[in-house]
């Protein structure tokens, strides 16, 4: 069965139909590798010794599957990679839990990530860091770092994850898999815990297209439970698994390919642009001004939100609480002793971008460059199809190299931010790998509901190429 890391998981499950393994033996080799593997990587919180699973059927019917350390499983721990939240356990499932349930697949754990989603680079961690399995002194990028690694390892075929800023599609560059952010509220946020609720968006990382389009085929839907959930009829993505993209015009935006980008990540991504030429992709030069505010605009109301949604930590409806001998006190030393310092860093900054004197100079502008932000993207959807950029500036740095550079890390979701706050879709995949053998992402932005168009470009490129199908050295030790 070692060949099984060689599959899509779309052909695993066709040959589950096919009799020529049942699914109890792929839950049992996939828990093996995480078993032999993980303790080496640490990108699983929880190994689930018997999959959490319900009668469904889907293309994927029967296959391991891992969730985000915050996401909702019923009756399973659920940290967010938390000291504060180190005993709690889920009482009900997330939507998205649910409909993999009903589709018949396995969950088999939960994948570390940055505390609460905070970080780029999954060392913000209770547990600490994951390791990136293409080399284990590097970053697996964050937050869903725990989902990237997972997947690149080939300890399980797919997982999901969480973007907020390029939570998704960050980790996936840095560990040279597919990361697709949909579009804001096309998958339910119900019993996802929240970051930036009107950021935040569940997606699926998996080594491939054909995998990605069908498991979003199982968890877009519109869902009550949910008030930003997009109540529109949701297509079958597996039909946007074409190899023609002749006519498509994509947009190459001047303000991603200026300082700052690494000139091996550019090569690459120069790379995978002479490629898509040669299918008879038509590209046109664009401009996207409001770039340059992005990362601030994106720190100020992600921060804010974060404050707001942090606030029921308190020590006193559920997880850690400190012993003291007042109110305040307790509130104060439960959250001391709980949050992570980055935790505490975006706390304080969201509080003070919120205060009173401050609200209108720091969150009301900042939503009012969001505007903008979107304003840019709709003016450049009138001209191109997609956008396409790197998805990060570098390859994955050393672990420890920016723990002590806030402002150096955040850079690193320069190029995926964007997406989040014009609440569009978004994807990265692997376009190369650097000289030191690291991968590289290619980044496509669509149009709202437009996840159509991304699948049909990704599955196109990784048609003529292999990178998705290369694997980590440390993924193929017996």
């Amino acid at each position: 069965m070692e060949d099984l890391i060689n599959l899509t998981g779309f052909e695993i499950a066709q040959d589950i139909k096919k009799g020529q393994f049942n699914q109890e033996q792929v839950y049992t080799f996939f828990k093996d590798r995480i078993k032999r593997l993980d303790p080496s990587l640490k990108s699983f919180v929880e190994l689930y010794q018997e999959p959490v699973c319900s009668e469904g059927s889907s293309a994927l019917k029967g296959l391991p599957i891992a969730v985000k350390d915050n996401i909702c499983i019923k009756g399973k721990k659920i940290t967010c990679a938390s000291k504060i939240l180190s005993s709690h356990t889920a009482v009900y499932d997330a939507s998205s839990v649910n409909l993999l349930k009903k589709a018949g697949l396995n969950i088999i754990g939960t994948t570390n990530m940055d505390e609460f989603a905070f970080g780029s680079s999954t060392e913000n961690s209770c547990y600490g860091p994951t390791k990136n399995p293409w080399d284990t002194t590097r970053v697996v990028g964050g937050s869903s770092g725990g989902s990237a690694a997972a997947v690149a390892a080939r300890l399980v075929p797919f997982a999901l994850g969480s973007d907020t800023g390029g939570s998704i599609r960050q980790p996936a560059s840095l560990c040279g898999v597919v990361g697709f952010k949909p579009t804001y509220g096309l998958v339910s946020r119900y019993g996802l815990v929240a970051f930036g609720s009107s950021l935040d968006q569940i997606g699926p990382i998996t080594t491939n297209f054909i995998d990605c389009a069908n498991l979003l085929n199982v968890i877009c839907r519109p869902d009550n439970k949910d008030s930003t959930s997009a109540d529109l009829e949701v297509p079958d993505f597996t039909k946007s698994l074409q190899n023609n993209v002749a006519g498509l015009k994509i947009g190459l935006p001047k303000e991603y390919f200026a300082e700052g980008l690494n000139p091996e990540i550019k090569e690459a991504v120069d790379a995978a642009i002479s490629i898509f030429k040669k299918k008879k992709v038509k590209f046109i030069e664009i401009s996207l001004p409001a770039t340059e505010y992005a990362v601030a605009t994106y720190y100020i109301i992600a921060s804010s939100e974060a404050s707001s949604n942090l606030q029921r930590f308190d020590g006193i409806k559920y997880g850690l609480r400190t012993p003291a001998s007042s109110l305040r006190s307790l509130y104060a030393k439960s959250r001391q002793n709980g949050f992570g310092d980055e935790v505490k860093r975006r706390v304080f900054l969201g509080t003070y971008s919120l205060s009173s004197g401050y609200y209108e100079a720091y969150y009301l502008k900042a939503l009012k460059v969001r505007r903008l932000i979107k304003k840019d993207f709709d003016k450049a959807f009138t001209e191109v199809d997609v956008i396409l950029t790197p998805t990060s500036p570098t390859a994955a740095f050393r672990i420890g190299e920016k723990t002590q550079e806030p402002l150096s890390m955040y850079l690193s979701d320069i190029y995926t931010i964007s997406a989040n706050l014009a609440g569009l879709c978004a994807v990265s995949f692997p376009c190369g790998f650097t000289r030191d053998n690291l991968p590289v992402g290619v980044q496509l932005i669509g149009k709202e509901f437009d996840e159509a168009a991304l699948i049909r470009l990704g599955f196109s490129y990784q048609n003529c190429t292999d990178f998705h199908k290369k694997i980590p050295p440390l993924a193929m030790k017996s």
